[in-house]
């Protein structure tokens, strides 16, 4: 890529960051928890399906299981009644339980705070252990590339990969997003690609990012 092309793509992505700033000043996370645990296992539980779905089954699976002690001995059997619903239950219900399992034995019953520690835990991938850490702490370790994330970075073309392998997409978003805006990018991503850039039909005329979007189409 020559000077000219960086500059030009350097003021691009500034543009893209700036709409997404004034339409979605101050996004949070949908997910309805009140401590870095209930987060934790509310964002295992959210893989392969909708937060929306996750926020009707966790208010009974907290008042149940409040803590990682109380989840660590639970019943399989009596788990996996409460979270059927978000889908993968049997594998969900084994990653939990051994989690708050190790975040008893580890960690002395509290989450960690560093990606080393949080991926150690059965379920926790990068995705997970950056919500955790994001959401929870306030600390920008990396990015949360999710569906909507990783189809919006190669929509708006800030990543080179056409695959959406997210641990490329991350790497890429992590060299052009300004770091004080870690904490944020991905939920403002989220909330566009819900509301505008879709997986399927993106409402690309009511786009306010379509005049530096490479792949919008107008009719």
């Amino acid at each position: 890529m020559t000077a000219e092309n960086k500059s030009a793509q350097k003021t691009r992505i500034k543009k893209i960051l700036q709409v997404l700033f004034d339409l979605y000043p101050h996004p949070q996370s949908a997910l309805i928890v009140d401590n870095p645990f209930q987060r934790l296992i509310a964002t295992i539980l959210s893989a392969q399906s909708t937060d929306k779905q996750v926020n009707k089954i966790t208010r009974e699976l907290f008042d149940i299981f409040p803590d990682p002690r109380s989840l660590a001995l639970a019943s399989p059997s009596k788990v996996e009644d409460i979270v059927r619903s978000t889908g993968l239950y049997r594998n969900k219900t084994k990653n939990i339980i051994a989690a708050s399992g190790m975040i008893m034995e580890k960690f002395d019953g509290q989450v960690p705070k560093t990606m080393k520690e949080l991926t150690s835990l059965p379920g926790v991938a990068r995705k997970t252990a950056n919500c955790v850490l994001q959401d929870s702490f306030n600390i920008a370790e990396g990015i949360v590339v999710d569906t909507h994330v990783g189809r919006l970075a190669i929509r708006l073309r800030l990543t080179s990969e056409t695959k959406k392998n997210p641990v490329k997409i991350e790497k890429d978003l992590k060299r052009v997003i300004p770091r004080r805006q870690w904490l944020v990018i991905s939920h403002r991503l989220i909330y566009h690609g819900r509301n505008i850039c879709k997986a399927r039909n993106p409402l690309c005329g009511k786009c306010r990012l379509l005049n530096w979007c490479p792949s919008g189409k107008v009719d």
